[in-house]
Order: C-alpha cells, then sequence, then structure tokens
C-alpha cells in the first residue's frame, strides 16, 4: 500500500526560513522543497553499521506516494492602523500575502498535491516582537523608542488542526494507505497519531530536525528529517572570531 505525506504549512515555512533564510520570500523555491523533501521519504534508506560501513536498505523498495497534503491559510487581507505610527496599512499588499498567494498557486500544480486550507481569525492584535520585550523589560529602551517595525500582528489559524484530524482518520479507516508521514513538529496531532497506529498504520513524523518533546516518541513509529539541518546559531566566540578576521 502507499504513503501519504501531511505537511503543516505554518511549521513547513518557518522551518524552511531557519534552512535557507536568503529563500524566505521565495515561493518557487519553498514550492520545489515541499514536493522534494516529502518525496524523499520514499526513497530507501541506508542502514550504517557502528564502525561506519553499509548495512543495508531498511527498505528494499521506493514506497508508493498516494497523496501529499498541504495545509495552510489564505494570508489576510484586511487593512489595519499600525499602533506605533496611525499608518494604515494593507496587509493583502504585504511581502508575506504575497508570498502566501504564489506558493498555493504553485503548490495546486504539483503533481499529486493536495492544498488543504484553513482561514486565519479576523481577530488580529498588534504584539511588541519578543527582542524588544526583553529590551523594554531590561530597561535598555522606553515605551516611546519603539518603531513601526518593531511591532507585527498576531493571529490565529482555524481549522487547519482538524483537517490534519479528518484527514488521519479517513486515510486510516478506509485503508487508503499504510503510512503516513506527518511534517509537524507540536503535540497536537498526539490523538490522530493514536488513532492511526490503531489501525495498523506505520506513523512516521518529520519534525525538519527541530527537537521533540521525549514523551512524543512513544506516540510515533518513527522519526525522520528529509531536509537539510538549519545551519547553527553563532555563538560569541564566533561573532569575536569573525569580527577579529576582519582586522
Amino acid at each position: 500500500m502507499p504513503s501519504a505525506v501531511l505537511v503543516d504549512g505554518a511549521y513547513f515555512i518557518k522551518r524552511f526560513r531557519k534552512i535557507e533564510p536568503h529563500n524566505a520570500f521565495n515561493a518557487e523555491r519553498a514550492a520545489d522543497l515541499v514536493h522534494r523533501w516529502a518525496t524523499a521519504h520514499l526513497t530507501p534508506r541506508m542502514l550504517t553499521r557502528p564502525n561506519g560501513q553499509h548495512a543495508g536498505l531498511r527498505q528494499p523498495f521506493r514506497r508508493e506516494l498516494y497523496r501529499i497534503f498541504f495545509y495552510d491559510c489564505p494570508p489576510l487581507d484586511t487593512k489595519q492602523h499600525n499602533p506605533i505610527t496611525r499608518k494604515l496599512v494593507d496587509l493583502s499588499k504585504s511581502r508575506e500575502a504575497l508570498f502566501r498567494r504564489e506558493l498555493h498557486i504553485r503548490l495546486r500544480s504539483k503533481r499529486k498535491l493536495a492544498l488543504r486550507l484553513g482561514h486565519l481569525s479576523k481577530d488580529v492584535k498588534w504584539t511588541i516582537k519578543p527582542a524588544k520585550i526583553a529590551e523594554l523589560l531590561k530597561g535598555k529602551i522606553q515605551i516611546s523608542d519603539l518603531t513601526e517595525t518593531d511591532v507585527s500582528i498576531e493571529t490565529r489559524q482555524k481549522g487547519v488542526d482538524m483537517r490534519i484530524g479528518v484527514d488521519v482518520a479517513c486515510l486510516s479507516f478506509k485503508q487508503q494507505v499504510d503510512q503516513i508521514i506527518l511534517i509537524a513538529g507540536d503535540a497536537d496531532f498526539v490523538p490522530a497519531a493514536k488513532m492511526a497506529r490503531r489501525e495498523g498504520v506505520d506513523f512516521i513524523l518529520d519534525p525538519m530536525w527541530q527537537s521533540i518533546p521525549e514523551g512524543l516518541m512513544e506516540h510515533i513509529d518513527g522519526l525522520r528529517s528529509t531536509c537539510p539541518k538549519p545551519p547553527p546559531k553563532p555563538t560569541i566566540n564566533d561573532s569575536c572570531k569573525a569580527l577579529l578576521s576582519e582586522y
């Protein structure tokens, strides 16, 4: 039986931007990597012995793809006033909105890929960016020092988790697949994973190299990331070395 790959879109985009920050708003690149990293799960993996030599294939053949499901929300299309400058902001023309719309168009053209769209809550809130909150708490800056780029809009997805759960249930109960790969990073999927495993489905989690809670392993059948590892954050020593190298 084939495998299905389910992708939490918001999570994928966040990790994609960690891996390729220079392509943060490149919708064509993001769409290509969704398909590439999802189908990489169908390729047999090489087992490695402790001495570093290959021990053989874990799977003797390339698995068949049932479908890739990508879950996301259309961007906000409202107008809001920036709380710092009171300037009117058209969210439908923002860089993020243009990126999401182009990404969805490109994903629709991919073979065996289904786009599942929820919606964003209209109850949007402005919030101060975490880095600036830290500076405020330390007394390094005052509220009056904030600029229009120090705040961002916060909203919530509606219907995405429900769609993931419904699709996992349908795929499992109808016995359309015998393996489900979920590209996600939080524990909201655990009830769906439990149900799929009770139906005999092999449930694999791909957190895209993000660490997961220790107790989460008992609710999945395997852990595998097919994307490249994000570059490590530079340490203070690395920054000092970089500065010294300029002299």
